[in-house]
């Protein structure tokens, strides 16, 4: 029964972090296409960070180990960068900024993250279905 747990202990941090993983991929779209008149008020693509807990699986001699959000980083790529004086952001030198986003990548990431997503839901519901007839069995 203490494995069943696990599972659902898996699964639940694993749509925690998906869903991480999709506002973050939808911010990065959404800030794909701002614009800003300085280099460091331009917005950066952001990635979470995540990593699996094994010291607590290897502490707790648990089965299985879930899913960690460390942290949300912001892209080191660099920024794009495009002279167009006329522009009413540009700065005094006709720069304007614009954001480290790939839209193609993000787009990739978010479709992956959705299917991990539904992976993890699809896990948890199995698993309780598996309690309701492990239940059952117990009443008859």
């Amino acid at each position: 029964m203490s494995s069943l747990f696990n599972v659902m202990n898996i699964a639940s941090t694993g749509m925690s972090a998906e869903s991480v993983r999709l506002n973050t991929t939808a911010s990065n779209i959404a800030n794909a296409n701002s614009v800003s008149s300085s280099y460091d008020a331009t917005y950066r693509a952001r990635k979470p960070v995540f990593a699996a807990e094994m010291e607590n699986a290897i502490e707790a001699q648990k089965g299985g180990t879930g899913v960690k959000v460390l942290g949300v980083v912001e892209s080191d790529a660099p920024l794009q960068v495009e002279f167009n004086p006329n522009h009413p952001m540009a700065d005094k030198d006709g720069y304007i900024y614009k954001p480290n986003v790939n839209v193609v990548e993000e787009m990739a990431d978010m479709l992956s993250a959705s299917t991990a997503y539904e992976t993890n839901v699809q896990v948890a519901d199995t698993t309780k279905r598996i309690f309701r007839r492990v239940l059952q069995l117990g009443q008859n």
